[in-house]
């Protein structure tokens, strides 16, 4: 285990999507300058695989599947008991699905996974960010690109589906999420919207081969190498931005007033989320019996 490097505090880090690519990198950089780490991934055998690779006590694996709200409760719920503030959320949890499927909740599973585990692990573990001396969430997606759009008519999808018209949704509310977070008045923590670009990360996770072997080709030819791709994030950790709300595209600065980041849309995305969250809750609520 490497000691905290001089002048600088140890930080309690939590990495959703961190046993792969991106977020394994920077779990390791982070465990590197001495910090807490969790990461939190659906594969046991690939937590099991990086804890073994780093032999670290600083380090924890929380296997969750994060397409599950219970799930995201849970891993909520472990690590409010364990820490009592956190210094960086960095959000990269996502798979792409190229037939439609829902979740255990009945929610199509890009939205779930890529959009809806960010919004409720930077929602409800608000308080514990607030309570870091300065604190911050990282949201890597595709802040920037202007594809896709939110289908409000059909969030979900039901009519017409396809995995990069999921993905591009996906990507869009993360967006609008960046916005809506940044823009409460409680939210102590300063909001990253960080798209790396192409990366050489995760192209052993597609389900089809012919894709995955193109995408390996590709990360070959011309994709950006990892350790570029999260040296930003590494860095914003130890020195979070000025304003509530950063969005960089590829060391690009985004205009916030591009419409991908149009702060009603994000208003309207929160209330479309928490009303479908509490749809949820109340089927979970069996109805007390009348009494007569």
């Amino acid at each position: 285990m490497e000691d905290t490097m001089p002048g600088q505090q140890r930080k309690t880090v939590i990495i959703s999507g961190g046993t792969d690519g991106m977020g394994r990198a920077t779990a390791l950089e982070r465990l590197a300058r001495g910090d807490r780490v969790t990461v939190i991934g659906s594969s046991e055998a690939k937590g099991r695989a990086l804890l073994d690779h780093v032999a670290n006590p600083n380090l924890r694996f929380l296997r969750a599947d994060l397409s599950s709200i219970a799930e995201v409760e849970r891993v909520v719920a472990d690590i409010a008991e364990r820490h009592d503030a956190i210094d960086a959320l960095a959000l990269f949890a996502n798979r792409i699905s190229p037939k439609r499927r829902e979740t255990v909740d009945g929610l199509e599973f890009t939205f779930a996974l890529y959009y809806l585990s960010r919004y409720l692990l930077g929602s409800r573990l608000r308080p514990l960010l607030n309570a870091a001396p300065a604190p911050v969430v990282i949201n890597v997606a595709g802040v920037g690109n202007t594809a896709g759009r939110i289908f409000w008519e059909d969030p979900q999808l039901t009519r017409r589906y396809g995995p990069v018209r999921a993905q591009l949704q996906a990507g869009r509310a993360n967006d609008l999420l960046g916005v809506a977070f940044a823009n409460q008045a409680e939210s102590k923590a300063r909001y990253v919207l960080y798209h790396p670009g192409f990366t050489r990360s995760g192209a052993d996770n597609h389900q089809n081969p012919l894709v995955r072997g193109a995408i390996k080709l590709l990360a070959t030819l011309s994709a950006r190498p990892v350790a570029d791709a999260v040296r930003p994030i590494v860095a914003w950790i130890d020195h979070p931005p000025i304003d509530p709300l950063s969005a960089i595209d590829r060391g690009r600065t985004v205009d916030k007033s591009l419409k991908t980041l149009n702060p009603d849309d994000a208003t309207r995305l929160v209330a479309y989320t928490e009303d479908q969250l509490r749809s949820l809750r109340d089927l979970r609520t069996p109805e007390a019996p009348q009494a007569g």
